[in-house]
């Protein structure tokens, strides 16, 4: 089955690199016409090119930096100026942040305001185009919900769950749909500073994965491109993990 998104605009914000770089490049290549946000716009320009003459879609670069609290704001005008419109809005922007338990109010500020105020900001900003047009998809990758330590992401995106969760109600009586995908371990710049060997990687998912191996941004990316299809009209409101099996819980 193939998805075809030829006439469709997407915004992925986190487009330098890992699972949103990935996403830009499939939507692209599936006929999209992509808006690709990151802080490194050289490693877009870099994917727009390899990009271009591939596919019936293309990706146009725009330099965002989410710490910045009027990025959300401009990012969205320039999306819309751009393109005209957003059908398709993927949050792949984030950082992990692990605190200490003695971390004070700036650190756990840091990965709330990237993690989960920024998404909802852009979000927010997006969404009044969608209910015009009465069509929208908003995916964004989040976290795991089985922390092993104090971290702010996590907290952020646990956030980001229950948000998502009361958006999809009230957006769903205009076409749009909200969705969250957790990425297990995902090969990825951040994933290559936390398990820096194979042998490291290995015996993480020898002991952690029942899959046995990392994922790959394209596996994850994957699921993100049928959730923003047409094909997936009737799934909203809900967190899928993406991670070999690891995740422990039933529901």
């Amino acid at each position: 089955m193939e998805l075809n998104f030829e006439g469709r605009t997407a915004l992925v914000t986190g487009a330098s690199q890992g699972i949103g770089r990935t996403t830009a490049r499939m939507l692209a290549l599936a006929g999209a016409t992509v808006v690709g946000v990151a802080r490194r716009v050289a490693l877009v320009e870099q994917l727009a090119s390899e990009v271009d003459g591939c596919g019936q879609g293309r990706i146009i670069p725009l330099a965002g930096d989410f710490y910045d609290p009027e990025a959300p704001e401009h990012v969205a005008a320039e999306a819309r100026r751009l393109l005209g419109h957003v059908d398709i809005l993927m949050n792949a922007a984030g950082q992990s942040r692990p605190v200490p338990f003695e971390a004070g109010k700036e650190q756990w500020e840091e990965g709330m305001v990237l993690n989960f105020f920024r998404i909802r900001e852009l979000t927010h900003a997006i969404v009044p185009g969608m209910r015009d047009q009465s069509w929208g998809r908003i995916i964004t990758f989040t976290g795991t919900s089985e922390p092993r330590m104090l971290n702010a992401a996590f907290t952020a995106k646990a956030a980001v769950h229950v948000w998502s969760k009361g958006l999809s109600r009230e957006v769903a009586p205009y076409g749009i749909t909200v969705n969250c995908l957790q990425p297990g371990r995902i090969k990825s710049e951040q994933i290559k500073k936390r398990y820096p060997t194979e042998e490291s990687e290995r015996e993480y998912s020898r002991a952690e994965i029942p899959i046995g191996r990392f994922g790959e941004p394209e596996e994850i990316a994957a699921v993100a491109i049928f959730l923003a299809s047409p094909l997936a009209s009737y799934v909203t409101g809900t967190v899928i993990p993406v991670d070999g099996g690891s995740s422990r819980f039933a529901f």
